[in-house]
Parts: structure tokens; sequence; C-alpha cells
């Protein structure tokens, strides 16, 4: 498990911005991608890439989150998600995505999302921006 986490967490130094994108699209999956890990490594090594890297890893998680967005909206998951999920998605809408980025609850969200058919470009945006801030935070010691 140990080499698996190491191999992730240096996509992006290994693999360049391309390793990022993966790093993110996996991290947004259930699947351990360390994103925040492989972000922090990179503006290490590459600090003049700052803005690129958040564009790269940004993408890549918003799309691994909306293909949760997609499972919840071709699949019948209702019993599985929670009712509190579904009930906080169906009052707050798309803006309840801008949480996707949080641990376990974020897939959740995007499945619920999906399920209850919000409109696809709101949710790609919402989720999109949370994401960006949250790696935006990560990367603010390297833009000061």
């Amino acid at each position: 498990m140990d080499a698996l986490l190491g191999f992730l967490a240096g996509l992006g130094s290994n693999y360049g911005l391309a390793g990022l994108f993966a790093s993110g699209l996996l991290s947004a999956t259930l699947l351990p991608g360390n994103s925040e890990l492989a972000l922090l490594l990179w503006l290490q090594a590459q600090p003049a890439t700052v803005w690129s890297a958040l564009l790269m890893v940004t993408l890549g998680n918003t799309l691994g989150s909306l293909s949760s967005y997609g499972l919840g909206r071709l699949a019948k998951v209702s019993s599985s998600l929670s009712p509190t999920v579904l009930n906080q998605v169906q009052r707050w809408g798309a803006y309840s995505l801008l949480l996707a980025w949080l641990p376990i609850v974020g897939d959740a969200l995007c499945l619920a999302a999906g399920y209850l058919r919000l409109p696809l470009a709101m949710s790609a945006a919402c989720i999109a921006i949370g994401k960006c801030l949250r790696y935006l935070l990560l990367a603010l010691p390297t833009l000061l």
C-alpha cells in the first residue's frame, strides 16, 4: 500500500503536468490519488508553473467528480445515498457541489446531484470552483 501511495504522490514529479491531471482525476474517484500531495511536491520542484499546475489538477479533479455525477445520473442509486445528502442537494441545488472537494461526502454529493438531474453546466462550474479554491489555498505559500 505504501508503494502505491508513493507512486500516486509522485505522479506530478514523475509525469509532469499530465501526472498532476491524472492524480486529480484519480483523487476524485474512490481510488486514492493524493492530488494535494502531488500538487505540493510539484510546486516545491516547479514553483514557476503554479498556474499551470492549478489548472491541470483542478481540471482532472473536476472531471473525476463529473464521473460520479454521471454515475448518479445513469444509475438508480437513491437507496445507497444518505437521505441527509439527498435532502441537502435538493435544498441547495448545484451550490452544494461547492463542497465536492470534501473527502467521502464530496463523492456522495456528486452522485446525488447526478441522480437528481441537476443541470450539468452549473454542477460542473460549482464543482470546479470549490476544487480550485481548495488547491489555491494549498498553493498560496508558492504565490506569496
